[in-house]
Order: structure tokens, then sequence, then C-alpha cells
């Protein structure tokens, strides 16, 4: 993919992409590296000295965490928070009606500079109602980026206003599953 002039990427895992990117990084110029799987607290060093945004900001302990490393490494990449429109327990993600007071603490308490949001609807939904609902929240915070859409729903994600989308399964295949124990 690089070779062929992609220079925008998405991980899903902070460990998989520090054991990959920083040798490619070194032999190619312009690369955009894009965390899109949850942050641990933990990993928010590491985060912030790779990626370019991280699109899955959603509580605030991370925020806590990501300003503390902002701050030490004078690197600012662009924050997306999380939203879970589908109210799923399973999922990480601030609730729609919350999302105006997190982003608010976001900027005013963490001190940190929210650039969009991201959504991924629940598999069994229709996914243009979670789109347009985060694409309203979006616009009320006035927030430009919208991180929404993979392969199977990207192009409705894109009808309603998203600027991000993932589709690495299209490209690349399914994930491998896990082993299990």
């Amino acid at each position: 993919m690089i070779a062929a002039g992609q220079r925008v990427f998405g991980e899903n895992r902070v460990q998989e992409a520090k054991a990959k990117w920083p040798a490619l990084l070194d032999v190619t110029s312009g690369i955009g590296l894009h965390l899109i799987g949850a942050l641990q607290s933990n990993k928010a060093r590491d985060a912030i000295a790779l990626f370019d945004a991280i699109h899955s900001v959603d509580r605030d302990s991370l925020c806590a965490a990501l300003a503390k490393e902002i701050a030490q490494q004078q690197r600012k990449p662009q924050l997306f928070v999380q939203i879970n429109t589908g109210a799923e327990p399973q999922k990480a993600g601030v609730l729609p009606q919350d999302a105006d007071d997190f982003i608010a603490r976001c900027r005013n308490h963490h001190g940190l500079t929210i650039s969009g949001l991201m959504c991924i609807p629940p598999a069994d939904d229709p996914p243009a109602p979670h789109f347009a609902l985060t694409a309203m929240i979006a616009r009320r915070n006035g927030l430009p980026y919208l991180s929404m859409g993979m392969s199977a729903d990207f192009a409705e994600a894109i009808a309603l206003g998203a600027t991000h989308v993932r589709v690495g399964s299209a490209i690349f295949g399914a994930r491998p599953k896990a082993a299990s124990a």
C-alpha cells in the first residue's frame, strides 16, 4: 500500500503499531498514523509519540493521561471523541446525551483540542441514524471532522458527512482471529 501511494493508515492496537511502524516511518515520508482502536491510559505515552490522530477518546482518566503526554512531548495529535451511539454496554464511548458535557470537559478541564467525533454503529442497526446523530453532535460542538463508516457502510457515512473512514478489511481482508487458549 505504501508503494502504491497510500499515506494514511489506521491501527487498532498501540503495541502492534509500535512494533511495525517506526522502521517504516524511517524510510517513508508523509505517513499519517491514526489509532482507531481503544486506548488504555497506560499507553498514552506511546500513543502520543507515534500517532497523528487518536479516534478513541472516551473518558476523563484517558484525557488526563493524554494531556500530560501532550505537554511533556510537545506533540499534538488530532483527538476524536468516541460516541457510543447505540449505548452498547460492550463498546467504549461516550453516550450521546453526555457528549456535549464530555467535550466541554476535554476542552476546559483537560485543555485538549478536540478535532472531531468517531462512532461505530451497532452491527444489527441501520448505520445512517447513528451517522446522522454523530454529525449533529459534531455540528453543535463546532467539530469539523467525523470518523465514521467502515468497509460495509463507508459510502453512507460519507454521504452523512464522514471525513475519515475505516476500510481496512476491504483492502487487507478480515483480521485474523486470535487463537483461543
